[in-house]
């Protein structure tokens, strides 16, 4: 971009900065605005990202790409064009989610376990319900739908994209293309770009609009919930301890550099061990639970590993602003590259995928586990592992221990996810893989009865030709 001439030229990074930082001003700007008492939030720099990409991807697509010297096939060099939009957009959504979940985790921490130890089997129950109402949801809308579609294959792939996507999952989404045919990637890319608006939003609203149907009190609601004040933790003895730095960043940052090497440790799913399927906690999983760690202990002797709750305040404001960026501008850009009109159908999927279990989920909690209304939403939010949920949530509670609910089932839906957008994609494929040996299998027996037939047809014949010959002897021996 260059304006006035070329006297004021925004180009390459610097584009890319200008873009963030305009759509993070706006977008709150935006998230401001009330209806009714209900509003976006930071969930509005996320539909203004959509929007961007949807509309200006080209352009930064455009100015980060550069040429480089290649060789073709006559073995001359040549110049060839190679964008890095997409990594640049994904390095940005993924430091944001680092610096968020890393700053829960800590602003967790100190009642985390006692809150764990608590609730322990209802986070788990919550976890469980939630994805298996999403999954059944999924699997219904494919036996709603499967005589409607012309490729039964890619209709699977879209609706486990779209189950990754209603349940905002990155894991589940990696999950689901490796479990389809490499032909239908494509088909999970749009079903999750077409699920991801209203999961984002979806979730943010039930957060805000269930306090206002139930009326409740939000400082009763408080009350109810274990409050132990992380700032005032952390600076208890803050005359005794030796700190890295004034605001804590650097214990903050070995605790992310701990938790993505945690997260990134692969365990097998299948018989092809690192080779086939595998499940990780993921950058996002492994800084939460060590960042969990880090803010239950405090301190390791008399070194303070606990950053100031300023420093988490902001970092957890920064990584959310971050993440809905990067991952709202390249959604944005995928939905326009792969929707098509006929694709709106799978638009009414994705709000049952995402109500369904947003529903459910609260029916249970509330009237089976009787848990109270803030830990309820904050399990909620976990269970949907909805990150822009939380800091939804966070402001409407006015309290940051919501997130030892979050912190509690966050992990148990990750491992949930997965396993049931890979469950769903490999049915399909042993389903398949089940016809085309039973095929063959038919085949084989229908080609061993023909052969048969052919046989028996032949010995049959020999036998009619012997039975005459012995009709002409008798007949010759009578007239002779």
């Amino acid at each position: 971009m260059s304006l006035f001439g070329g006297v004021l030229p925004v180009t390459g990074i610097s584009f890319l900065m200008f873009c963030i930082l305009l759509i993070a001003g706006l977008g709150y700007a935006l998230g401001r605005i009330s209806i009714k008492g209900v509003q976006l939030g930071t969930a509005g720099v996320f539909i203004l990202a959509l929007l961007f990409g949807a509309l200006f991807y080209k352009y930064i697509d455009a100015q980060l790409t550069v040429k480089l010297a290649a060789l073709n096939e006559a073995g001359e060099t040549a110049e060839v064009a190679k964008s890095y939009a997409s990594n640049a957009l994904k390095i940005v959504e993924n430091l944001g989610l680092i610096l968020f979940v890393t700053a829960v985790g800590f602003i967790a921490g100190p009642n985390f376990f006692k809150n764990l130890k608590k609730n322990f089997r209802s986070y788990i129950l919550m976890g469980v319900i939630i994805i298996l109402s999403g999954g059944l949801t999924c699997v219904a809308c494919y036996f709603i739908g499967r005589g409607w579609e012309q490729d039964p294959k890619e209709f699977v792939a879209m609706l486990v994209g779209i189950l990754s996507g209603a349940l905002t999952s990155t894991p589940a989404f990696s999950a689901a293309k490796a479990t389809v045919a490499s032909q239908y990637e494509d088909a999970v890319t749009v079903g999750h770009g077409i699920a991801y608006l209203f999961g984002v939003v979806g979730v943010v609203l039930f957060v805000q609009l269930i306090p206002r149907i139930m009326k409740a009190n939000m400082d009763e609601e408080r009350a109810r919930l274990m409050t132990v004040d992380t700032g005032e933790a952390g600076n208890k003895n803050s005359g005794e301890l030796f700190s890295l730095d004034r605001f804590g960043i650097g214990m903050f940052a070995i605790a992310a550099v701990l938790g993505i090497l945690f997260g990134a440790i692969k365990i097998p799913l299948t018989s092809k061990g690192l080779g086939g399927t595998t499940f990780s906690l993921t950058t996002t999983g492994g800084a939460l639970i060590l960042s969990l760690i880090f803010g239950h202990f405090g301190h390791i002797g008399k070194l303070n590993i606990t950053p100031e709750k300023k420093t988490l305040e902001v970092f957890r404001e920064l990584g959310l602003m971050l993440f809905l960026i990067g991952a709202g501008i390249a959604g944005g850009a995928n939905f326009v590259k792969y929707f098509k009109p006929a694709y709106f159908v799978y638009g009414v999927r994705s709000v049952a995928m995402t109500l369904v279990p947003l529903i459910i989920g609260f029916i249970f909690a509330k009237f089976v586990l009787k848990l109270s209304l803030l830990n309820n939403l904050g399990s909620i939010t976990g269970g949907m592992t909805s990150t822009p949920a939380l800091g939804t949530l966070i402001s409407v509670a006015g309290t940051d221990d919501v997130t030892s609910a979050y912190a509690a089932t966050y992990p148990i839906s990750l491992i949930a996810v997965v396993l049931v957008a890979a469950v769903l994609g490999f049915s399909r494929r042993l389903r398949r893989k089940y016809k085309e040996h039973y095929a063959h299998e038919l085949s084989t027996a229908e080609r061993e009865m023909a052969s048969w037939r052919a046989r028996t047809d032949e010995d049959f014949s020999s036998l009619e030709d012997l039975e005459e010959d012995v009709r002409a002897e008798r007949m010759g021996f009578e007239h002779r």
